[in-house]
């Protein structure tokens, strides 16, 4: 299973008033597991950055002027989010933005049910407590340090961290070691072991009627039917 954990940064908070993306960030995971592919861009909007969310994010509109429009790389993103559930905290905010971005330019928007909440998740798994991304880092004994400010690529790759302890990631990471494990021990014991023979055999499931009626079935097998190998008679 293909999931990308994505963030996004913005000029401000209303996509409708024409607020634009400034930059994108996403994480590859297989099987809830990171494989090291990211997907990582700045964006020049073409619209002015608020006061607000250059304090949030600290990407000045002179940084953003010379980077390239969203047109430039929205199919390389498209491509990189292809067949992939995506993994968003607080998903209506960066998908309103990412829609109004895509639509713009002919692309269909992405498909509700591709996404999962992780706001969602933690507000099921965590009624009441707060849930913002690094609330959650705090309760989970994430290190989230690099944070100084909001950056899509960074906070896609704690966001992943914080995923994986929302579902019992760490867990499955876990099982798998073990099951590698278990599959050597058989690998390495195959040959060498030999069966135990169990001091009573089990007793036989079978009833009388049954045994019966195997024996008439195998009758109509033809003069040498191969259950008599076994042990299976013909006679009542």
């Amino acid at each position: 299973m293909r999931e990308i954990v994505l963030d996004t940064e913005t000029t401000g908070l209303d996509h409708l008033t024409g607020d634009r993306i400034v930059e994108i960030g996403g994480v590859e995971l297989i099987n809830h597991l990171p494989t090291g592919l990211t997907f990582h861009k700045y964006i020049n909007p073409q619209y002015p950055v608020a006061p607000a969310a250059f304090d949030v994010h600290g990407l000045s509109n002179q940084f953003l002027s010379d980077k390239p429009l969203f047109a430039d790389v929205a199919a390389e993103f498209i491509a990189f989010i292809q067949d992939a559930r995506l993994v968003i905290h607080n998903a209506a905010f960066d998908i309103g933005f990412l829609d109004s971005e895509l639509t713009r330019l002919g692309y269909p928007p992405i498909e509700p049910t591709t996404v999962i909440d992780t706001l969602m998740l933690a507000r099921r798994k965590h009624p009441g407590g707060p849930n913002s991304l690094d609330a959650l880092c705090a309760r989970y004994g994430i290190d989230n340090s690099r944070r100084t400010k909001h950056g899509a690529l960074l906070d896609s790759e704690i966001l992943a961290d914080v995923y994986l302890e929302l579902i019992g990631g760490r867990q499955t990471d876990l099982g798998l070691a073990v099951a590698g494990m278990i599959r050597t021990t058989i690998s390495v014991s195959q040959g060498s072991a030999r069966a135990i023979e169990r001091p009573e055999p089990l007793p036989s499931l079978l009833s009388d009627a049954e045994r019966d009626a195997h024996r008439k079935f195998v009758t109509t097998l033809g003069e040498a039917p191969i259950w008599t190998r076994y042990g299976v008679s013909t006679e009542a």
